[in-house]
């Protein structure tokens, strides 16, 4: 177990590398080398690989030589795509892509907010390499959730503008607007409706003083989830991005917990 960890400075580079694809957009990463199982970060909506929880990831990664992958969604970041036409099943080939094309080995999947939604679905479509995860404010089915919570007169007015405006404290502008296309596609890839066909070792981080997600969406995919090794682990004073000191620590203790249980299994 590593004793001391300090995420205040990085000792080194990675450099941005790009991953081609036909006719899809090229996404940007960076990749740790190093031993497996590998470590790969999802970011959340909005969200890029630059990111505090990102960085403090690979530099836990680079402590114990293990490899480690932090890429942006297409739309986002250094990657490329136009934002507004992205989608939540765009996303999904995104995070696969990188898991196809980049990781070597058996990877930790580490998903924050929506990030952690397409964790859930990497784990189903990639069984044989994704050996662990960890959500943090798992946002599982969320938009379509929030959106299923509306009066009548406000979906279809929503239906009719064409864009919905969502208050955050989390975006400049003091909100975030999802077009109705993307709310709908969305809805195709929600997953507690039912029995999610993941049996991997789950470990989901939540805290109690999120109000964008709430922690009890954590407790519902832990109810859902096939696998029986899953601990939901509530932090009081947590909010919604998690990136406080306590909780970075928190969550690089998961990922060695998860790496010793890997490689001591084996």
């Amino acid at each position: 177990m590593i004793t001391t960890f300090v995420t205040s400075v990085c000792r080194w580079k990675t450099n941005l590398s790009f991953l081609n694809r036909r006719d899809l957009p090229n996404l940007a990463y960076k990749k740790l080398k190093g031993k497996t199982p590998g470590v790969i970060f999802i970011p959340g909506y909005l969200s890029n690989m630059n990111g505090t929880k990102a960085m403090a990831i690979e530099e836990f990664c680079k402590s114990l030589g293990h490899a480690c992958i932090r890429f942006d969604l297409s739309g986002c970041g250094n990657s490329e795509g136009k934002f507004e036409d992205c989608t939540v099943g765009k996303w999904r080939k995104d995070i696969l892509s990188i898991i196809d094309d980049i990781a070597e080995g058996p990877q930790i999947l580490v998903g924050s907010s929506m990030g952690a939604w397409l964790m859930l679905h990497a784990a189903i479509a990639r069984p044989k390499k994704v050996a662990a995860l960890i959500g943090i404010a798992t946002a599982a089915d969320s938009i379509v959730t929030k959106f299923n919570q509306l009066s009548v007169e406000a979906k279809k007015d929503i239906e009719v503008k064409g864009t919905w405006k969502v208050p955050t404290k989390y975006s400049d502008d003091g909100f975030y607007i999802f077009q109705y296309s993307f709310i709908k596609e969305a809805n195709l890839h929600c997953l507690l409706n039912g029995p999610i066909p993941v049996t991997c070792p789950i470990r989901l981080l939540h805290g109690m003083k999120d109000e964008v997600i709430p922690w009890q969406t954590s407790m519902q995919i832990a109810d859902q989830v096939i696998s029986s090794d899953i601990d939901v682990i509530l932090r009081k004073n947590g909010d919604h991005r998690m990136k406080e000191k306590e909780d970075i620590k928190l969550l690089v203790y998961t990922i060695d917990d998860l790496i010793d249980k890997l490689t001591t299994s084996n």
